[in-house]
């Protein structure tokens, strides 16, 4: 059952609902001997069955499909923890404040893991009065590609999305603007420190 729903995590909410399995599989329709199948791992769900098992255990499909619970913790907005997904199906840029269970055209995507700018990819900030002008120096077309650029602050994120024959720039407010980040449709997630990034260009 590993494979696309975990049979413990079916128990566990379950009982986290107080129903029996003949409850659960009332609601269902199917049998008590189904659910007990399900939730030891000797048989699956359909996958018809999917959203009324999400419905009546209480989460989400993606929950059930990740095979754990995503809670809200309450927890302070931390820079450092901000996550970037990109569907490589659609295009579509999903971002977060931290770690999430996050789904588009069917699939769950992993987060981006963001590298050092390099040279390939390095952010240009000029001030034009209250804002930053950020540019790459990058080749925009079909196959190769700056998808989008993002400002990071200590208090959220704004993010700019570019399309291939257009230009790799975007303008983002000066005002707690920490960390700035690009994503490379070939090369991947790149960040800079804005600090370091004016640092350099003052030398």
């Amino acid at each position: 059952m590993n494979s696309y729903i975990t049979g413990a995590m079916i128990k566990r909410l379950r009982e986290a609902k107080k129903m029996t399995q003949e409850q659960l599989a009332d609601k269902m329709n199917v049998t008590a001997k189904a659910i007990s199948k399900w939730e030891t791992g000797r048989g699956y769900p359909d996958i018809s069955l999917i959203e009324r098992l999400s419905e009546n255990l209480g989460v989400s499909v993606i929950e059930l499909f990740a095979g754990e619970n995503v809670s809200n913790t309450n927890r302070s907005f931390n820079m450092l923890r901000e996550k970037f997904y990109v569907c490589p199906l659609c295009g579509n840029v999903i971002q977060s404040a931290g770690e999430a269970v996050i789904s588009c055209c069917g699939i769950v995507l992993p987060s981006l893991e963001a590298e050092q700018a390099d040279s390939s990819h390095w952010l240009t900030v000029n001030q034009v009065e209250d804002d930053y002008w950020v540019t790459v120096s990058h080749e925009m077309n079909k196959e190769h590609y700056i998808s989008f650029i993002a400002a990071i602050r200590d208090n959220g994120c704004e993010l700019v999305k570019l399309y291939p024959e257009g230009n790799a720039e975007a303008r983002f407010k000066i005002s707690r603007t920490k960390y700035l980040v690009c994503y490379c449709n070939r090369h991947g997630l790149f960040r800079s420190r804005i600090s370091e990034i004016i640092s350099s260009e003052n030398r």
